[in-house]
């Protein structure tokens, strides 16, 4: 039997109401008076969410430095700059709240900050992360990425590709879940990340890294957005739809931390490098397109537990349907016309998906890819409708 590893799980906690024990939190971890840089995406101002984090950590006498310059998708320039910051101001400790991206940048921020080298030193494992890490804690605002959960970051380089960091320097050393952070959320963002969350335990469940220890943490996620997603749509600040969403998010986030992805993530990556799209959407018409090739050859009864874990018949060839099912209820725009990807033809895209910086998750997928498929997914992926 092969042995089976599982990575460490930052410390969670999860409760309306969280974020006011933050403080309270960190004041345990380090002394009182340290600089703590609050990481935040810039949206969250005019909710009012900054102020309040910003009261949480004030209030259990931490120093607190506010950078909210950060964008959907960000760039390793915007994180080399925070890093700076970070050094300049001798913070102790990153706070990230907001998104995937803000909590990215605020992991990468903690991860590098300790040296001067730019974010691009450790791209792609180039060179290992410096020692002396600094305190991290994640606070998602949506219910999608599990970027509070992993030890990966995916930051945008000068042309545009999608880059990943990876290191266990990366992963924050606590979770706070707070629901009433997330019901603010638009209808469109709430189903794109839940959407995101969704393929994530898919993909992770059913890839070639996939095993029957981490499917515990890949199932629970796909029962919980199965079962809460259309309910967090259509009654937004129901806090237990909610809450039970960003579960869903971060044990997703665990399931890809520890077995990672395939094909979906691969087109999607490839898809934003060359126009913007919402990542949750990117990934979710990706898995549209390959589920039912990857679903054919379900030798190891994988897409079957997927099935199962939906509420479906536990058969891999009730998937794709239920997915799509869903995928179109949430209101997700599954055709791409009209939004500038016309000029796209799908041989680029499948150049795109053959680059180095894709290669791992191609390599993950449990049935193998020719460049023939990649072919095949470009076109489905952008002449859906």
């Amino acid at each position: 039997m092969k042995a089976v590893q599982l990575a460490r799980v930052p410390e969670i906690v999860q409760g309306a109401g969280a974020l006011e024990g933050l403080g309270a939190t960190l004041a345990a971890r380090m002394p009182r008076g340290s600089a703590i840089l609050l990481l935040a995406d810039p949206g969250l101002r005019a909710s009012g969410l900054i102020d309040a984090a910003v009261a949480a950590l004030a209030g259990a006498g931490c120093g607190v430095i506010v950078w909210d310059d950060i964008q959907s998708d960000p760039t390793m320039a915007q994180a080399d700059a925070a890093a700076a910051f970070a050094r300049r101001e001798r913070v102790a400790g990153v706070v990230a709240i907001g998104g995937g991206s803000a909590m990215d940048v605020g992991k990468t921020v903690a991860a590098v900050a300790p040296a001067d080298h730019p974010v691009s030193h450790y791209a792609l494992c180039a060179q290992p992360f410096p020692a002396g890490t600094l305190l991290s804690v994640c606070l998602p605002t949506t219910s999608g990425t599990g970027s509070e959960a992993t030890r990966t970051a995916v930051l945008a380089a000068p042309d545009h590709s999608k880059i990943w960091l990876w290191g266990d320097q990366l992963k924050p050393a606590q979770i706070v879940l707070d629901p009433a952070l997330t019901v603010g959320l638009p209808a469109a963002l709430t189903a794109a990340t839940g959407i995101d969350a969704l393929v994530h335990a898919i993909e992770a469940s059913t890839n070639a890294n996939a095993n029957i220890a981490n499917d515990l943490y890949c199932h629970e996620a796909i029962r919980l957005v199965v079962g809460n997603l259309m309910r967090a749509l259509e009654a937004p600040a129901d806090l237990a739809a909610r809450a039970a969403m960003q579960r869903a998010a971060t044990l997703a986030g665990i399931g890809i931390d520890n077995c990672g992805t395939a094909m979906a993530h691969n087109i999607g990556h490839a898809l934003a490098s060359l126009r913007p799209i919402h990542h949750g959407r990117a990934v979710g018409l990706a898995l549209r397109a390959t589920l039912a090739w990857n679903a054919a050859d379900d030798g190891a009864g994988r897409f079957a537990a997927v099935a199962a874990a939906m509420g479906e018949r536990a058969d891999g060839a009730w998937v794709p349907g239920a997915y799509e099912r869903l995928l179109r209820r949430s209101g997700i725009r599954v055709s791409l016309a009209g939004e500038g990807y016309d000029a796209i033809r799908p041989s680029d895209l499948a150049l795109q998906m053959a680059r180095p910086e894709n290669e791992a998750m191609r390599r993950s997928n449990r049935r193998p890819v020719a460049d023939a498929d990649l072919l095949a997914f470009a076109h489905e992926v952008l002449n859906a409708t």
